[in-house]
């Protein structure tokens, strides 16, 4: 019995093609090759950042030449940088917070079919992602509404944004219209049932929306080179954008002001390039992680109307 049950099993198992290995192992190794291509580039800053300064002229590969963290220190000892990363952050914070509550709440609305002209609104959201007026009406309409070295210019201007209310507006309409009329027939109103049912089930693209907005928000300095001149409204980008053209003069400037033991440690241009660069882009990468999951599922259900 036991020997027959072998012998069907032998049978009924599938054999192992040549041609299904050799595929995967052609498909692993690029999959491979393409995971180092691109990580290795911020890989490759991170040791150069914390190498020894002369010694990383020579090249790094794998490992760090030598360890120094002078390059960190010169820079974090910058004038300004401080103050520059509490307005970034506190533009990444608002910004993003002011972007999610308004767009998805413009979103909620557009989808009520009482809403007046809402179809003609709508359209008018999708022409502001194809066109726009160009560099000098954006410049004077800022210093018309008066955000000329005003924290507001950093957070108003991307309060709506039309390829988010477009993700947003697809998200609700895939909701069970059910919730809704239930909350109706209680004595809800729109925004009793916004706030307690639309936007509490709208998680994932609402995280979406999150993620981008941060992002943009956190990386962008256009606004702030060309309408603020007050030194305590700098963000940190500009800040660095700065002082990375400057990098030549940073760099004498460490060698003068910064000593190690009896021994004077100098900074060359390169490091503290790759310093700046981490330091921008470190707090992205340890937050996409977490919203990751929701920043998936919310472009898959945002994306796609069912």
């Amino acid at each position: 019995m036991g020997k027959a049950l072998s012998m069907q099993g032998e049978r009924t198992r599938k054999p192992i093609l040549w041609s299904d290995v050799l595929f995967n192992i052609v498909n692993y190794t690029l999959l491979s090759l393409l995971l180092v291509v691109t990580i290795y580039p911020f890989y490759y800053i991170f040791i150069y950042s914390i190498s020894d300064s002369f010694r990383a002229q020579s090249g790094v590969f794998l490992w760090p030449a030598g360890f120094s963290l002078e390059s960190y220190r010169a820079t974090l000892q910058l004038n300004g940088l401080q103050e520059a990363a509490i307005v970034s952050v506190l533009r990444t914070v608002v910004g993003t917070l002011l972007t999610v509550l308004c767009c998805s709440f413009f979103a909620y609305l557009i989808t009520k079919r009482e809403m007046p002209m809402r179809r003609l609104i709508y359209r008018f959201v999708l022409v502001t992602m194809y066109f726009n007026a160009g560099f000098i009406p954006w410049y004077l309409t800022m210093k018309a509404y008066g955000l000329q070295n005003n924290f507001l210019l950093y957070v108003l201007p991307t309060a709506l944004s039309g390829f988010n209310i477009i993700l947003i507006k697809t998200f609700i309409e895939q909701l069970p219209p059910a919730l809704e009329e239930s909350a109706r027939i209680d004595g809800a109103g729109y925004w009793t049932t916004f706030t307690r049912i639309i936007f509490p089930l709208s998680t994932p693209i609402i995280a979406t929306i999150a993620v981008f907005s941060a992002v943009g928000q956190w990386n962008t300095w256009f606004d702030n080179f060309f309408l603020v001149e007050n030194p305590n409204l700098q963000t940190l980008q500009l800040v660095l954008y700065n002082f990375l053209n400057q990098s030549n003069s940073i760099s004498s400037m460490s060698a003068a002001e910064m000593t190690n033991s009896a021994e004077v440690r100098t900074m060359t241009p390169q490091s503290i390039q790759m310093t700046i660069t981490m330091l921008v882009t470190l707090p992205i990468v340890v937050v996409y992680p977490m919203l990751q999951r929701f920043f998936v599922k919310g472009i898959m259900m945002g994306a796609v109307k069912g």
